[in-house]
């Protein structure tokens, strides 16, 4: 299965090219969809000089959030298989090799990396207890029987996609996504998968009402399409 790995970037200049390195080195057929939201800090001119032809570099010239820039890279997928990797160093695209397996092995089309399903250093106490409300309440409202619902390795076949009508342009999108298709019926599988959080100091961009939106686009979909 070919793999497209979708980039959101937004002023990561000192880790975009670390973290192309390491999808790099994943050893899978795969296509890279680098998107860059309208950085202003510099990594705008480190994508400019990349020469690869395996890396494709879409460049958004206003900020709009990580969920535009998702359905941005989505318009030009290519392959089998999707994952979303984020541009700073806190998840580690090696864990994409057991997704795969697990998805071959069972059939899977939608795999989480679940990042409770391994002992990791965790995040604030504040960044931990939202992701564990938001994957109670996916639990209850869409039966989603998840760990994780805002980790950011969210894996899935193309097909999942094709049907599903995203709208959110920030960082919505996760629950979004995982709203819309448990309403489609797909179960969602979680492989266990490590985790390095950073602090808003070392650049992590969520927020407190990053997480209310969070909250009210799990209820809000529950009951509209």
């Amino acid at each position: 299965m070919k793999l497209s790995v979708i980039i959101p970037v937004y002023n990561e200049k000192d880790t975009i090219l670390k973290i192309l390195e390491k999808v790099k080195q994943v050893n899978v057929e795969k296509e890279i969809i680098v998107v860059d939201d309208g950085s202003t800090d510099g990594t705008v001119d480190i994508l400019q000089q990349i020469k690869d032809e395996k890396i494709k570099i879409i460049l958004k010239e206003k900020n709009e959030g990580k969920g535009s820039a998702i359905r941005e890279g989505l318009k030009y997928v290519t392959g089998d298989v999707i994952v979303i990797q984020d541009a700073d160093l806190e998840y580690n695209p090696s864990d994409w090799i057991e997704m795969l397996k697990f998805m071959e092995e069972k059939n899977a089309k939608v795999v989480f990396g679940s990042r409770i399903l391994r002992k990791n250093k965790k995040a604030s106490f504040f960044f931990y207890l939202g992701g564990r409300l938001l994957s109670l309440l996916a639990n209850i409202l869409y039966n989603a029987k998840i760990t994780d619902e805002p980790t950011c390795y969210k894996m899935f076949k193309k097909e999942v996609i094709e049907n599903i009508n995203l709208k959110s342009k920030k960082f919505e999108f996760c629950p979004e996504f995982t709203a819309k298709i448990r309403k489609k019926g797909y179960k969602i599988y979680e492989v266990p998968i490590s985790y390095n959080p950073r602090s808003i100091k070392e650049g992590k961009k969520i927020r407190f009402k990053d997480g209310i939106h969070a909250i009210w686009t799990l209820i809000k979909y529950r009951f509209i399409e």
